[in-house]
């Protein structure tokens, strides 16, 4: 049996996996201890799918026919090179995945800086990189701040804009035994979950008022004297300013915005802080809003007042993808080196430049991948080189994608499938499997784990490691060498000096090596002068409201049986037995008002576009349409951004119509 890490959600189950038979068993160590959810356990059927690409093909005309590795590289290369001798290097764009290995991501950010840009980006941007300059603001470290094993033992659990029991089914596990113990569960959300199901407190909030619920809840907190004086006046900042702040913020005032009964906003308050200890956990619910960064600080407020940070408490913004953490800790950010660390850090950037055997590397933030689209249809980006990625699917107002994709002068699609964004390429190149390859990966709560290699490379098809290697030979960077992937886990180690002494074969051993460590903040934080700071935070409006053209707000959701843009899960027998058709949900008022039935198809419009699926009615509030992102609802989705540049994918002004098929 070998252990591989699963390549659905960042919770970064393991599993294990027997070599002749290829079945999965549940790994019994940390962090899944001997528990899977369906796209876990079924998650081998995808690898042996008829519909994997074999071989790299190179678009003649309208037609893609196939070529060899070494003349795609070479002609790959030579591209960008013209392309950056008639443009410039920032004419060129990369696209990182949060699905690849540590060490791929590592080789593509690389790859893009010594060509000469920071025009390198992956899909946190599109979910947590919210959450990431937050924390930054304000504990200094942008990612998750305790390991699973704390939930546990913590005294409250709240669960905010987030769904773990469809979207992290195992890290329920952690979430019951806490509310076995004693623990209170708290679940803010804009429809009833599954999660509100364990739920000691449900509190359904209108869309886009979490601010004001958040600031409700600080001012109980204040006012009742419920607060740890000690631990702020010991190890933050800002305070007064939040005092200040929510002043307003009455429960009274809250529930005329948010819907939540001014009572239930003192009982969840008191009952929270009282607890002694506790957890906030996050999804996407928080970070995909125009406010979504200031709805993320407006959380961490609650932990700061509260002490609950290091041993009483942890910060957990639940990642989606199984290395979206590692893709942004491995440097794949336009803003950020390895490790979060800014571009302008000159101390940092010579460390990595000195790895990496140049003078320097670029100092200039390049293109989000939210912006990305825009400087194409500008003629700014010419050639794009994408990994793993499908944004003709994935992106807000997909159309507007898809147009941008037809105008480029280069695009290279590296992927497992014919995605839809493949389509549009220029040159297609094969990767393995999770599981034909072997590397290193990083789970939500900073664990890197190792995952072995199980099988041979489906077809002509290589690591993409090994892709990437040969991309930056033929472009003649300097150290791309490698013989292994183990020498690419050893180059990164020797970026961050809490692994440079540590050893390769012994990630391959036990449950994981941590980065920097298992559980942060406990004796001070990653700021300058060592404390948290407080950021009093104010309600924002929605990019658009709801009027008497749009008077619906249309949010996706995600579906346990579903992972991103379906591409794996789809390809995937079992799992395909278990998704059902998906729906739109909308309430029983709504639907008697549009004179819509359980089952009718529905048409479902906003200033973007349109689609149409069923409908299904169910105990959602009125005026809310709820649609799972799988599929194409991102034709719809607001594509305003916030100031991390994240996407408003939660809110967007629809109206929806009865229609004949």
């Amino acid at each position: 049996m070998k252990t591989v890490v699963c390549p659905f959600c960042g919770f970064g189950c393991r599993l294990l996996v027997d070599e002749k038979s290829m079945r999965v068993k549940p790994y019994p160590g940390e962090p899944n201890r001997e528990k899977l959810c369906p796209k876990g356990l079924y998650s081998l059927e995808f690898v042996r799918s008829p519909g994997r690409l074999k071989r790299p093909l190179k678009r003649v005309g309208s037609a893609m026919v196939p070529i060899s590795w070494g003349v795609a590289i070479e002609e790959i290369a030579n591209r960008l090179l013209e392309i950056r001798e008639l443009y410039g290097p920032d004419a060129v764009a990369f696209l990182s995945s949060s699905k690849v290995s540590n060490e791929e991501n590592y080789l593509l950010q690389k790859i893009a800086r010594l060509f000469g840009t920071n025009n390198i980006d992956n899909c946190a941007r599109l979910c947590h990189e919210a959450s990431v300059h937050a924390l930054k603001l304000t504990v200094g470290t942008g990612a998750q701040t305790n390991p699973y094993e704390d939930i546990e033992r913590f005294n409250a659990v709240l669960i905010w804009g987030y769904n773990p029991a469809e979207t992290h089914p195992v890290v329920m596990d952690y979430i019951l035994r806490a509310k076995r113990r004693g623990a209170k569960i708290i679940v803010v959300d804009v429809r009833e979950t599954r999660t509100m199901a364990f739920a000691d407190y449900k509190l359904v909030i209108k869309p886009g008022t979490d601010i004001v619920l958040a600031n409700a809840i600080a001012h109980v907190i204040i006012k009742e004297g419920l607060y740890n004086e000690e631990f702020i006046r010991m190890r933050t900042s800002g305070f007064s300013e939040v005092r200040m702040g929510v002043t307003k913020y009455t429960p009274e005032y809250a529930e005329g915005v948010t819907g939540v009964p001014a009572e239930t906003i003192r009982e969840v308050a008191r009952a929270f802080a009282l607890a002694g200890s506790g957890a906030i956990m996050w999804g996407m619910g928080l970070t995909q809003h125009v406010s979504g960064v200031e709805n993320v600080l407006a959380v961490i407020n609650l932990a700061l007042l509260l002490g609950y940070i290091g041993e009483r408490g942890g910060l957990y913004p639940m990642r989606g993808q199984n290395n979206v953490q590692g893709a942004a800790y491995m440097g794949a950010l336009s803003e950020f080196l390895p490790g979060y660390v800014p571009l302008t850090d000159e101390r940092f950037r010579k460390r990595v430049a000195d790895v990496w055997g140049v003078e320097d590397i670029p100092t200039d933030r390049g293109l989000y991948l939210t912006e990305l689209w825009e400087a194409i249809e500008e003629g700014d980006v010419k050639a794009l080189y994408i990994v793993g990625e499908n944004p003709a699917v994935s992106e807000a107002n997909f159309d507007h994608v898809r147009k941008a994709l037809r105008k480029l002068d280069l695009l290279v699609v590296q992927d497992i499938f014919m995605t839809r964004t493949a389509r549009y390429a220029h040159y297609i190149l094969p990767a393995s499997a999770f599981c034909e390859k072997a590397g290193s990966y990083m789970n939500s709560e900073r664990r890197i784990q190792w995952s072995h290699k199980v099988c041979e490379p489906y077809a002509d098809s290589r690591p993409d490691w090994e892709i990437l290697a040969m991309l930056g030979r033929a472009l003649g960077l300097p150290g791309f060498t490698y013989a292994s992937v183990e020498e690419i886990t050893a180059e990164y180690f020797r970026l961050f000096p809490e692994l440079e002494e540590r050893d390769v074969e012994e990630l391959k051993n036990g449950d994981g090596i941590f980065l920097p460590r298992k559980r942060l903040h406990t004796w001070e934080f990653a700021t300058p002068d060592g404390k948290a700071r407080f950021m009093a935070v104010e309600r924002i409006s929605p990019w658009e409201e709801p009027n008497g053209e749009f008077p619906l707000v249309l949010t996706t959701v995600r579906l346990i049986s579903h992972y991103n843009t379906g591409e794996m899960t789809r390809r995937s027998p079992s799992l395909v037995k278990l998704m059902g058709e998906p729906r739109a949900l909308m309430s029983k008022r709504d639907a008697e008002r549009l004179g819509i039935r359980d089952g009718d198809w529905v048409e479902i419009e906003t200033r973007r576009g349109r689609i149409r699926m069923r409908a299904k009615v169910e105990k959602v509030q009125e005026g809310l349409v709820v649609v799972p992102f799988h599929f194409k609802a991102n034709k719809l989705t607001s594509p305003a951004l916030n100031k991390a540049g994240t996407p408003a994918f939660k809110f967007s002004a629809c109206r929806v119509k009865r229609v004949k098929t």
